[in-house]
């Protein structure tokens, strides 16, 4: 009778190392996904009652269908703080990014890693500083307190400029000057050069960082809870202030809308440039 054959010693501990990363790896994504799949799931169990039941007793979409009023206002208006605040973010890193990869200022290292302290301040702070900011120059009244939200959308360029400049200067860094000094030559002046040559050449980092710079503002809560009021609130805020006073299903609903309409937009990011330079932002 032929004995059995032994697995190699090396063998047998690449098979064990291979299955606890494998478990490790399950782990970590039941870690991060579990939250949001029951929001989603039981987002679609409407009722009246005061805590989530996981799984749900039952299936409708009575929830989307009742999202209340202030929570599709909070929706519309962090979509257009959103917006603005990308485009200014846009506006000043792109400019900062040119710069940055093309001029030969000294200091290029310390400059860089100015733009970075936003993303180095916790966002508590950040909000109250603007706050106090705002106050102390005597424009709380027209840019906070009246209801109107130009300290919000400020403050919001402020937090998600680094990643429109983490997303360009990669962008620029891969292709030589040498196309722009072409252009030049030929006498093609430095905006016309810019619009037809460099614009183009970085349109996917622009592209991406000002999602990413929209998404910052859109799911931003402890800036925005300084600087905005209950009622006339961004989306994150009007949920951290509903589900203060009382649980509402629909609240989950349009949570969950949101989700996938983040998701979405990480997958653009991600088809156009990838997430790594955001990686390499922080």
């Amino acid at each position: 009778m032929q004995e059995p054959r032994l697995m190699n010693p090396r063998a047998r501990s690449k098979l064990i190392s291979s299955g606890s990363r494998s478990l490790i790896l399950a782990a970590v994504y039941i870690f991060l996904f579990a939250p949001i799949i029951i929001v989603m799931a039981t987002s679609f169990d409407y009722g009246e009652r005061a805590y989530v039941i996981f799984p749900p007793e039952r299936f409708t979409f009575d929830a989307y269908l009742n999202i209340p009023e202030y929570i599709e206002n909070g929706i519309y208006l962090s979509v257009g703080v959103g917006i603005s605040a990308a485009l200014g973010a846009s506006l000043i890193g792109i400019p900062a990014a040119l710069g940055i990869v093309r001029s030969d200022i000294p200091g290029k290292s310390l400059i860089m890693t100015l733009f970075r302290i936003p993303l180095q301040i916790p966002g508590v702070v950040m909000g109250l500083a603007f706050l106090q900011a705002y106050y102390a120059i005597g424009a709380a009244t027209d840019w906070y307190a009246n209801g109107t939200y130009i300290g919000l959308v400020i403050a919001h360029i402020f937090a998600a400029t680094p990643f429109v400049i983490g997303a360009v200067v990669p962008v620029l860094q891969r292709f030589q000057p040498t196309l722009e000094e072409a252009a030049q030559s030929l006498g093609a002046s430095r905006m016309t050069t810019f619009r037809k040559i460099t614009l183009p050449l970085i349109a996917p980092g622009v592209f991406a960082g000002s999602l990413y710079a929209f998404m910052i503002s859109f799911g931003d809560v402890p800036i925005a809870i300084f600087l905005s009021k209950p009622g006339t609130s961004t989306f994150p805020v009007e949920v951290f202030f509903a589900l203060e006073q009382e649980f509402d299903t629909t609240i989950l609903a349009a949570s969950t809308l949101v989700v996938i309409f983040s998701l979405m937009v990480l997958l653009i990011i991600q088809r156009f440039s990838g997430l790594d330079v955001f990686v390499r932002t922080r």
